[in-house]
This record gives structure tokens, sequence and C-alpha cells, in this order.
């Protein structure tokens, strides 16, 4: 089974890439963020013509989820069970589902915007709820990973220059801390480093040439449990996704497993 993350940056803009990259990658599981539409407005029987169901979870123009798989999708969860608002509105930032026998995840973690912005503190909220969500599954038999856009990089190396984020979110202490309460609870990155490249990122900014030089971070990220570690074979960030005319800031992350 192949089973993939990506943040598409919206997916009514880059469907035709899309629907191109489903066919050509193979893959079986897709996890989405950042779909920026409504659950009517998302593409499911363009999807359906290539065999995929869709599981969405949107509310208009920013964030949205969604998983698409062509082998199975029972158990839906929509929304983070006890996540916290953010001014008034629960933000649609995760989506579960069961697909062939593996339990995912799909989130969206805020951004965080600035240490000071209350932005910030919904973010160490919210993957305070995700930690007790996902804690349940972590340890279980089944096979199963959170895949998504986390807005942190893990470590100093995650990141193409450290000295240029220093007062900046996404590598701040505490961030860093709750990704680890989030292994603690019987995961791990199953996408190993150094892959083809030095540094495997996951995210280019638009500007400033940033996916010429390389200046990325890598914040999407796929940790699974132990029996979903142990079925892993291959794992690669695509980045060839990134390139071209009209791509995502990111670049799809992709886990084979043997089941």
């Amino acid at each position: 089974m192949r089973i993939a993350t990506w943040n598409i940056n919206s997916i009514g803009v880059r469907l035709p890439r899309l629907l191109a990259w489903l066919e050509s990658s193979g893959t079986d599981v897709l996890c989405l963020q950042e779909t920026k539409c409504d659950a009517g407005a998302f593409p499911a029987d363009e999807l359906k013509e290539l065999g995929y169901e869709s599981a969405v979870h949107g509310t208009g123009r920013w964030n949205g989820v969604a998983v698409v798989s062509r082998s199975g999708l029972e158990n839906v969860v929509t929304g983070l069970p006890g996540g916290p608002e953010y001014e008034g509105v629960a933000e649609p930032r995760a989506i579960a589902a069961t697909c062939g026998g593996v339990r995912v995840w799909s989130v969206y973690v805020p951004n965080g915007r600035e240490v000071d912005h209350p932005h910030y503190a919904y973010k160490l909220r919210w993957l305070q709820a995700l930690r007790e969500a996902v804690a349940p599954d972590s340890p279980g038999p089944l096979p199963f990973a959170v895949l998504g856009d986390f807005n942190i990089a893990p470590a100093d190396e995650d990141v193409w220059d450290i000295t240029q984020f220093e007062g900046a979110t996404h590598i701040t202490e505490a961030e860093r801390l709750a990704l680890a309460a989030l292994r603690e609870t019987g995961l791990s990155d199953v996408v190993p480093r150094p892959l083809k490249y030095d540094r495997p990122f996951t995210y280019w900014d638009y500007r400033q040439l940033c996916f010429p030089k390389n200046r990325g971070m890598r914040i999407d990220l796929v940790y699974g449990n132990e029996p979903f570690g142990k079925a892993v074979t291959d794992a690669f960030v695509d980045r060839e996704e990134r390139k071209g005319k009209g791509p995502s800031d990111h670049a799809p992350v992709v886990v084979d497993l043997d089941l």
C-alpha cells in the first residue's frame, strides 16, 4: 500500500495536478490539507472516476482536510475531538479514516503566526488535543499514522538556515516539546533522514526563489505506530511535484507499506 500526505494549497486551483499525480504515482491513500473548499465543492466526482472515495472536512476558503482512498474508507471522524476553537470557530483541521486496515489521521496544525500572537497559544492547545485524541489508537495492533502539515520543524536541520528563524514560530521549544509529547503516545517519524537529498524539505515559500535555492523546511510529517513503522519499505519526498507551472508550495510525502 502506498500512503501519502500533501498540503495541496487549494484543491480547486490544483485539481488537474492532483488527478495527474494520483494516476502517475500509484498512491492508494492520500491525506490532503489546506483544501480551501467546503465539502460541497470538493471534487469527489472527479476523484471517483479514478477509483477514489473521499472523506472531507471543510467549511470554506481556508483550511480544510480530506482523505481520499482506493483501499476502502471506513469509520470516518471529522474534526478533532476536544479540539479548541479559534475566535469562536472550530476550524476544519483534522479528519480520520480507516483504509484497507490502516487507520490514518490527516491533520493541518495551526500555523501559530507569531510567538506572542493568540494563534500560537491556540496552536499549542490544538496539539495537546491532538495528542489526547490519538493516544488510544497509537499503542493498538492496527497500523496507525498521523500524517499532515504540522507547521513545526522537528529539528534545526529541518530548516534551511536556523539563524534565519530566530524568534519565529515553527522551531520554538514549546512546539517541539508538543511534537515530542505526540510521539510519546507510541508514534515515531517513519520518514528517515537523509533521503535522496541532504535536506529533505517538504515546503518552500513561493517568494525569493526559495525552491530553486532549496531554502525550505521539513514540516510535513508522517508519525506511525509500531505496526505501521514495521510495515514501511520506503519513504520519500516527491520534490518533482513542487516543480513546473502552478505547484503547491508543499511537496507530497510518500510512504510504502508491506502489509
